[in-house]
């Protein structure tokens, strides 16, 4: 059944529990930086690591299979590198670790460089990169002070327009790595309901959260997020001091790295029994959750995907609270393409993190993540939990 127009927040609102402020937004969803800085460049190649082809020492992609057929892989994606390389005049590609790094084989490399003739892991680019080279791109994740220490004589564009288009559509074995940091997720997740919630802190939850999620054989935590109450409309909030009382909506957000590939899973809870008018606002978001899947399928623009998610939110009358960021592709990085404001269309192999969301100002809000892999039959849900409106004991 279709919940009745929603007409807004009634004057006043909750008040905030805990004392916690209201600052200004935080970068979006959390994404934490990669730990640590890179070695320091000193100009020599790295130990065990020269200016041979990547892959020949047995590095092979992350997600892809090992030995031979890894390196076959990342030949096949250096061969379409240059090939683009080539097309948009580029001399030189100089990559950090990032996903890009990751995507061409990089292993502990200080930077990967790619020209026409050589593809390997160095200290120092100056010394791969050709005397002569007028068009360099780089790494879109690159530092300031990585930048001006390449010592490369060059124009420095950009790197993204080369690589991003081909890291769009996943290996199997890619797909299935997405897969499963998806279950490693969504089985912290399903735990949720096993930990003591009232009267703990946002930042308590997420910090036991995330010992589960390390526990569970993630390489890496890549963002956890707890938001309870009013603080559940803030789309980028940042787990605080503010307690968790009955009464309380808890988003639930998780996002853990596996086989350097990435995904999250988001799931909303209530503590006891939900807010009022709270039941009926997460009807709606279940339904554009729906009505996006169903949209998934090769040959539709993402933008169409988005449609749909606003089509239902909008006839329900949250449109205004809607959120405007429906979902990202994922893979290497959390956050990568298709994206539904570009005009890329969905083909087979392609993985979307859809993410609904309605979020009331200081009153409640709720948003549902999950991974889906388009395939030829259409959407394929990489994830199995389901979006049930689970009540958290106290």
């Amino acid at each position: 059944m279709t919940p009745a127009p929603y007409e807004g927040p009634p004057s006043g609102g909750r008040a905030a529990s805990g004392g916690e402020p209201a600052p200004g937004d935080p970068p979006a969803l959390n994404w934490e930086p990669a730990p640590g800085d890179l070695p320091a460049l000193d100009r020599k190649p790295a130990p065990g690591l020269g200016a041979g082809p990547v892959g020949e020492s047995g590095a092979g992609a992350a997600g892809a299979p090992a030995g031979e057929d890894a390196a076959r892989l990342v030949a096949g994606r250096v061969a379409a590198v240059r090939e683009r390389m080539a097309a948009a005049g580029m001399d030189a590609l100089v990559l950090r670790p990032s996903p890009d790094y990751r995507f061409l084989g990089g292993g502990e490399g200080a930077f990967l460089v790619v020209t026409a003739d050589v593809a390997a892991e160095t200290r120092d680019p100056a010394l791969l990169v050709p005397p002569d080279a007028r068009r360099v791109g780089v790494d879109a994740e690159m530092r300031v002070r990585e930048l001006f220490g390449l010592a490369i004589e060059a124009e420095f564009v950009p790197a993204s327009p080369v690589l991003a288009p081909l890291r769009l559509r996943k290996e199997p074995g890619e797909v299935a790595a997405i897969g499963r940091a998806v279950a490693a997720a969504e089985g912290v997740l399903a735990r949720v309901k096993e930990l003591s919630w009232f009267g703990a802190t946002e930042r308590e939850m997420a910090r036991r959260l995330r010992l589960l999620l390390a526990e569970s054989g993630c390489e890496e935590v890549v963002a956890l997020r707890v938001a309870a109450g009013e603080h559940t409309a803030r789309p980028c909030h940042v787990p605080g001091g503010r307690i968790i009382n009955p009464g309380d909506a808890v988003t639930v957000s998780v996002c853990g790295r596996w086989g350097g590939y990435c995904a999250e899973a988001a799931r909303v809870f209530v503590v006891a029994e939900p807010p009022e008018d709270f039941e009926a606002m997460y009807s709606v978001v279940r339904e554009a959750h729906r009505a996006g899947l169903a949209a998934v399928r090769p040959g539709v623009p993402v933008s169409e995907v988005a449609a749909a998610v606003g089509e239902v939110i909008d006839g329900s009358g949250y449109g205004r609270f809607a959120s405007p960021h429906v979902g990202r592709g994922v893979g290497l990085g959390p956050d990568e393409g298709p994206r539904p404001g570009e005009d890329t269309v969905l083909s087979d192999g392609m993985t979307f993190c859809l993410e609904p969301a309605i979020y009331v100002p200081d009153l409640f809000g709720a948003r549902v993540a999950d991974v889906v892999a388009c395939t030829a039959s259409g959407p394929l849900p990489l994830g199995v939990l389901p979006h049930t409106l689970e009540t958290l004991g106290h």
